[in-house]
């Protein structure tokens, strides 16, 4: 309705619309490039709004509310924007070192429940443990805080402290810890020779995809298949992925040269297939083991190594990904974590919204010392073994 007003009132005056044209023209090229709507609302809360507000904290704010917007029209849970501090965590998170306590989380609606805890860390001399609840970091209550703004409060720079309130995933009361934050390592890999009814298996704690991992992880089974392991448990709880390329890599350890791994598709850059390179080891009975919080490259490994019929898979529904992202600099020292892409796995399936269902279903009770899942995982390979399959 409003065009059509516009366009009579335009054909009511055509007898000066030549001369009204040059004097626009004129007016607009004087005048330059019309600004945007987010620039003018801008310059208008920079000059008139009753409190100061730096540019930094407007082109945050900004960027924040472009990808927030992306996020609730599409229902994409994993674009973010990062801003310089975030960013900084981000690549820590990539290489495999940051600063903090030791800890692997996962958000939960009362606060970060403890996946994992890093060997030779702050976290495990103070007798931090698996399913532990943190509820409190420093005084600030952790519920309803988004995952990586809580991660952020326990992080900090080595030989400062922080203070955690915990909930024991044991039972009894809540207790308060403090912690020195340090420098911590975060091995890709552990791993260690275990019987599985009676015969010798490699166990593999599979826990990143961060950069160089895949070259920890055939390391690591070159070392205890040469030690006699029969089978292989590879363990990759609590994984939240990482690089694509390591996930490759990770894959071509145990896929004959050329399978496919993983298919991508991406608006920018097309569709691409990435097949195993070759120089698989030994193939051997393996059992993968996962969870609800086994996402990305650790979904895109567990597949490809079912899909090829050399895994069997034990645990829980996975996390269920589905997409991939990329960072992209931008030029006040932040970055877009963008999605772009779709991937499926080697048989062509997305595991979007809905994860990988386990072969054998298989939960750990976080409130007894056991670890149910392993022990069950350990008794499928040990069948496995004795079947000769």
């Amino acid at each position: 309705m409003r065009g059509e007003r516009r366009r009579g009132f335009i054909l009511g005056l055509l007898a000066g619309a030549a001369v009204a044209f040059a004097a626009g023209a004129l007016a607009y090229a004087l005048a330059g490039p019309r600004t945007s709507a987010t620039d003018q609302a801008r310059t208008q809360v920079e000059d008139n709004y009753f409190h100061s507000v730096g540019s930094d904290q407007l082109d945050n704010a900004s960027i924040t509310g472009m990808i927030n917007q992306l996020r609730r029209r599409y229902h994409d849970r994993f674009s973010r924007y990062l801003d310089p501090k975030s960013l900084q965590q981000f690549n820590s998170d990539t290489s495999g070192q940051f600063e903090g306590v030791g800890l692997t989380v996962t958000g939960v609606k009362r606060g970060l429940r403890v996946s994992s805890i890093i060997p030779n860390t702050p976290a495990e001399r103070a007798g931090v443990k698996r399913g532990d609840l943190i509820v409190n970091a420093n005084g600030k209550a952790l519920q309803g805080k988004p995952t990586n703004a809580s991660v952020a409060l326990i992080r900090g720079a080595p030989g400062t402290s922080v203070k955690l309130r915990l909930v024991p995933t044991g039972g009894g009361g809540t207790k308060t810890i403090r912690l020195k934050r340090a420098d911590v390592e975060v091995p890709a890999v552990h791993g260690r020779m275990r019987r599985a009814d009676g015969q010798p298996v490699a166990d593999i704690r599979f826990t990143t995809f961060s950069s160089g991992a895949h070259g920890e992880l055939r390391d690591a089974v070159d070392r205890l298949y040469r030690r006699g392991a029969d089978g292989l448990l590879l363990d990759m709880r609590g994984n939240g992925g990482g690089l694509l390329d390591e996930a490759v890599l990770a894959a071509s350890i145990f896929l004959n040269k050329g399978e496919r791994v993983v298919s991508t598709k991406s608006r920018t850059q097309g569709d691409r297939v990435y097949r195993a390179q070759g120089f698989p080891v030994a193939r051997k009975p393996i059992v993968v083991l996962v969870d609800g919080n086994t996402a990305s490259a650790a979904e895109i490994l567990t597949a490809a190594l079912a899909e090829h019929g050399l895994a069997t898979v034990v645990g829980t529904r996975t996390f269920g990904k589905g997409t991939f992202q990329q960072a992209i600099n931008l030029d006040n020292g932040g970055a877009l974590d963008l999605t772009i892409g779709r991937f499926f796995t080697a048989n062509g399936t997305s595991t979007l919204d809905k994860g990988i269902k386990p072969d054998i279903h298989a939960a750990d009770n976080l409130k007894t010392k056991r670890d149910e899942a392993q022990q069950r995982a350990l008794a499928v390979l040990g069948h496995e073994l004795h079947s000769g399959k």
